[in-house]
């Protein structure tokens, strides 16, 4: 699956992401099959390209030909079940406009199921988000993340009345993403655009490493004095600093045990396939000494491994949990010493030069004693020649 990372510099609503979307690659025409799925009528989809400061951008219009009624959640949530569409794209559509619905709620003391949408219920804006949802399915979004969004400020007119910019339901939907509070002249984020992001995206973090595969501009409707109103989409794949992995842990108090059989408890653990293998001294009750025997694993090594434990060890119980760990990129090569090769394993962050360098040990023990020559010298030499073929690539 592919992320979606809605680079908002001139903030967004949901035109300019399904404008986005279709410029980064989803057909217009299945797009609009998808929407006369549902049972609503009295619109028109229509598509143009703007040129905003000599970026060429989609514009999607959604026409209103017909008077459209108040919905409630309920009301809605039934269009979209009543839709031929996924049920990928019904979750998630629904997802945005639950979201809403509680922010609304909030902000007039009510329940969800008891709020009217206004300008969100209205069918353009049913179709934004309805669009948004099948984008992203179209494309191949498993993820969507999104960069700290300007909030603009003044006042502007709802269905309520005069309201401060940012809207109450736009800053709430929003609570826990980096906002810029003040940086624009007029409303940046719309409570449709605000929807999506609190449903579906994450904030992305910055510096954000990211392999771009295709970029999208979708065109918003007001033309911006200091900036070109557009959202920037860049399709691809996130490359995080730190590699992760989910593993499971393996433990047991041992109190009766002669410490002989621990090394060769310990080698035949790391010959099944344990990762790591620990011995830490510990009180049981009664202050009776004992040895917490520590295991790390894949998960599909636990029966495996438990084997052993219990026909090596005096052990009748054994605890076991996930856990998730988070390590630095890894990678093994073979460099040149004057008495053969030797494998080092770097280590660092994606995309970062290598933090730790380590010669292998067994292959320095080895040289080191067919050449007669210092284990330390060994390992030396063979870290330097790592260090120049890390500043090499």
């Amino acid at each position: 699956m592919k992320t979606a990372y809605f680079d908002a510099f001139s903030g967004l609503s949901g035109d300019m992401i399904v404008g986005a979307i279709i410029d980064c690659g989803s057909d217009f025409g299945e797009l609009e099959r998808a929407i006369k799925s549902m049972p609503i009528a009295g619109y028109r989809l229509s598509t143009r390209r703007k040129t905003l400061s000599g970026i060429s951008a989609l514009k999607f219009d959604v026409a209103v030909t017909d008077p459209q009624p108040e919905r409630h959640f309920g009301e809605i949530r039934a269009l979209i079940d009543a839709s031929q569409l996924s049920t990928t794209i019904k979750k998630r559509a629904i997802s945005i406009f639950e979201v809403l619905a509680q922010a609304e709620a909030k902000i007039h003391n009510t329940t969800p199921d008891h709020v009217h949408f206004h300008e969100v219920g209205a069918v353009d804006s049913i179709i934004d988000i309805v669009g948004a949802a099948w984008g992203l399915e179209h494309l191949g979004v498993g993820d969507v993340i999104v960069s700290p969004l300007p909030m603009g400020n003044g006042f502007a007119r709802s269905q309520h009345g005069v309201i401060p910019v940012p809207a109450p339901a736009t800053v709430e939907l929003l609570s826990g993403f980096p906002l810029k509070i003040g940086d624009g002249a007029h409303e940046m984020v719309t409570p449709t655009g605000a929807a999506v992001v609190r449903a579906l995206a994450r904030p992305a973090a910055i510096p954000l490493a990211f392999e771009v595969e295709k970029i999208g501009y979708g065109a918003g409707a007001r033309e911006l004095e200091d900036r070109p109103n557009v959202l920037r989409l860049m399709l691809g794949h996130e490359r995080a600093a730190f590699d992760s992995d989910e593993i499971i842990e393996i433990s047991a108090n041992i109190d009766d045990l002669s410490p002989q059989i621990y090394d060769h408890l310990m080698n035949r653990l790391f010959e099944a396939g344990a990762r790591d293998v620990t011995l830490t001294p510990t009180m049981m009750k009664k202050s009776r000494p004992a040895i917490t025997l520590g295991v790390i694993a894949e998960a599909a090594m636990r029966d495996a491994l438990a084997k052993i434990i219990f026909a090596e060890t005096s052990t009748i119980g054994l605890r076991f949990h996930a856990v998730e760990r988070l390590k630095l990129h890894r990678e093994i090569s073979e460099v040149d010493t004057r008495w053969g090769k030797v494998r080092v394993k770097t280590s660092g962050a994606n995309g970062g030069a290598p933090t730790t360098i380590s010669p292998e040990y067994d292959d320095c023990r080895r040289i080191a004693a067919e050449h007669n020559v210092a284990l330390r010298v060994v390992i030396e030499e063979a870290r330097v020649a790592a260090q120049k073929l890390a500043s090499l690539r």
